[in-house]
């Protein structure tokens, strides 16, 4: 089992020296940072727990200006390290650091008492302090311990906690859609472009396709190798740091705040519907925040739906799912202002008055993690793979409301007005023309103002019509052709008598049946065409049969034809038809017989 736990806390209260204690292997990997002794940006390390479970570090600045690396940090991470030094206590960039944890919904983690060597009488002091401003999160019952990296004290029983912590972790699966936001790019000589990032859910493999979301740069990218904590792997599965180096791009085309995903299964999105869940309003918000969400900082332009709720449209699409958590900041802002999580990644526009009111009363009705019913509702349809794509939980069996049609998930409702709207519009185009084929799809799906054409399937079967030639038809209807079904009648009755005397082009000339009646005869199932305008009734092959079952086998075309009664011009084309439904076999240029 692996895991990845991310540090937090303020500036120098020990996170990095906690990481060197732990692993042996210092997190700081710029030069300014080690000449400095202050951590700038991203750093990583990795141990083995002594259950032998591995586990990986990402640690972060604490200082207020780097607030924007340590939420890139903090970001994809689904543990944390909450580090608050016991000769300091509590200070300033704890509470950044506590709010951005609260706005990202973390409740996974282990609260650290570090440098507890220099001031042990006020560790109990400092851990209750911790537990009442961390109260409001997901860390306030965390487990706390107190440790000195400088005397090694506490660092085994910090080690247990660690393994006790990954071991009761959530577990992703690693059948997931894969969504690895990038927190380093760089080149290695020989290889190529390679990035760095938190696999949270799904599995990573060599030569794996990837659909790259970049700020500059998009398309599909071949993953051409892995490495895991130093090492080349084959694959990797959650939760792990990744070094995956690319094929298909430049690593000036790539960068922190780009994500790679499985190709077609996430919504890239610009536009989302948020709810507050922690922080300020939005009644007062600007009219422009910086969003922060995996490693990505991305500036929105935001339409406030009252205090809780708000439309951000972002600067560049992203890859986003309903529940994803998010932080917004005021673009010049060194403070975390509210947490939000995403409710809808695919809004409806609002163009009208009094949509915003009516999309607020919406929003405040939706459940955070999304509503599969509510989404079909609104829609009146959608595809099962887009709710999935919008990270909306399918419902499972029978749900009130919702049908399931193939790949569709249909509102009943939706479906009871639309059926009935197509069978008004077949039965119109059948009165006004009782020669018609039937109504063309693209009219179909028009008449029913479908969302999605695709849909047109699902809605004829359910009507009671059928299709055939891409029309829509009620086989129900009574038949007729209007004008001509005199002569149709006629014709009948003069078939029934003689079966194999077929009218010519003259008979039916006089008879006043065209193409398009004798067509619609033949739709109708009153008439049978054959090659050559030869026109007989449906019941002339199996009469044929009874004939030539009577004749020696095998027969000629000539046999047949004195048997028939008939003329060779009708005689050839329905033996050729009684060949096709396998009634008779050819057995050369001059001879068949009856299939027996």
């Amino acid at each position: 089992m692996r895991q990845v736990i991310a540090t937090a806390g303020h500036v120098d209260h020990g996170k990095s020296t906690l990481i060197r204690a732990l692993t042996g292997s210092d997190p700081d990997r710029l030069a300014d940072e080690k000449r400095r002794g202050l951590t700038i940006d991203l750093g990583f390390a990795w141990t083995t727990l002594p259950s032998g479970r591995e586990v990986s570090f990402v640690d972060v600045p604490g200082h207020e200006r780097f607030l924007g690396n340590m939420l890139a940090g903090i970001g994809p991470a689904p543990i944390v390290c909450f580090v608050v030094a016991a000769d300091e206590g509590w200070r300033d960039q704890s509470a950044d650091h506590r709010d951005a944890i609260a706005a990202l919904g973390i409740d996974q983690g282990i609260l650290v008492i570090t440098r507890a060597d220099l001031a042990p009488d006020r560790v109990e002091e400092v851990i209750a302090q911790a537990r009442v401003e961390l109260a409001g999160t997901g860390l306030g019952q965390a487990p706390a311990l107190a440790v000195s990296a400088v005397t090694g004290a506490g660092l085994d029983e910090l080690r247990e906690a660690l393994d006790v912590a990954v071991t009761g972790a959530r577990q992703p699966s690693p059948h997931e859609r894969v969504r690895l936001w990038v927190d380093r790019s760089f080149t290695i000589s020989g290889a190529g472009t390679v990035v760095t990032g938190t696999l949270a859910a799904g599995t990573l493999a060599r030569e794996q396709r990837l659909e790259l979301c970049g700020a500059e740069h998009g398309g599909e990218v071949v993953v051409r190798g892995l490495q895991s904590r130093g090492g080349p792997v084959d694959h990797l599965g959650p939760v792990n740091r990744a070094a995956v180096n690319l094929r298909g791009t430049a690593p000036e085309e790539i960068g922190r705040g780009d994500a790679l995903v499985t190709p077609g299964a996430w919504k890239v999105t610009g536009s989302i519907d948020v709810r507050r869940v922690t922080g300020a309003s939005f009644a007062d918000a600007p009219t422009e925040l910086v969003v922060h969400v995996g490693t990505a900082a991305v500036p929105a332009r935001v339409r406030p739906f009252g205090d809780d709720h708000a439309r951000l449209t972002l600067t560049r699409s992203l890859p986003l799912s309903v529940g994803d958590r998010m932080v917004l900041r005021g673009g010049g802002s060194r403070r975390v202002r509210t947490g939000v999580s995403v409710l809808d990644v695919d809004p409806p526009a609002l163009a009208r008055r009094g949509e915003g009111t009516r999309r607020r009363e919406t929003l405040e009705a939706m459940p955070l993690g999304g509503d599969a019913a509510a989404e079909v509702a609104r829609r009146g349809a959608v595809r099962a793979e887009i709710l999935v794509r919008f990270g909306i939980p399918l419902p499972s069996g029978r749900h009130p409301g919702v049908e399931r049609h193939g790949d569709w998930l249909v509102d009943t409702d939706s479906m009871e007005r639309w059926t009935t709207r197509l069978r008004e519009a077949v039965t119109a185009d059948r009165t006004s023309d009782p020669l018609s084929a039937g109504l063309p799809r693209k009219a179909a799906a028009d008449a029913v103002d479908l969302p999605h054409p695709g849909l047109l399937d699902a809605v004829v079967a359910a009507a009671g019509l059928r299709q055939a030639d891409g029309r829509v038809r009620d086989t129900a209807a009574t038949e007729g052709l209007g004008a001509a079904e005199e002569s149709l009648r006629s014709l009948e009755t003069r078939l029934a008598a003689e079966p194999f005397s077929a009218p010519d082009a003259d008979d039916l000339r006089r008879l006043g049946l065209g193409p398009r009646e004798l067509a619609a005869a033949a739709r109708q199932g009153r008439l049978l065409r054959l090659p050559g305008e030869v026109i007989l009734l449906p019941t002339a092959p199996a009469l044929a049969m009874r004939e030539l079952a009577a004749l020696s086998q095998p027969f000629t075309a000539s046999q047949a034809r004195q048997a028939l009664g008939t003329t060779r011009r009708v005689a050839i084309p329905l033996l050729e038809h009684l060949d096709s439904r396998g009634w008779t076999r050819r057995l050369d240029s001059g001879h068949r017989e009856v299939v027996r």
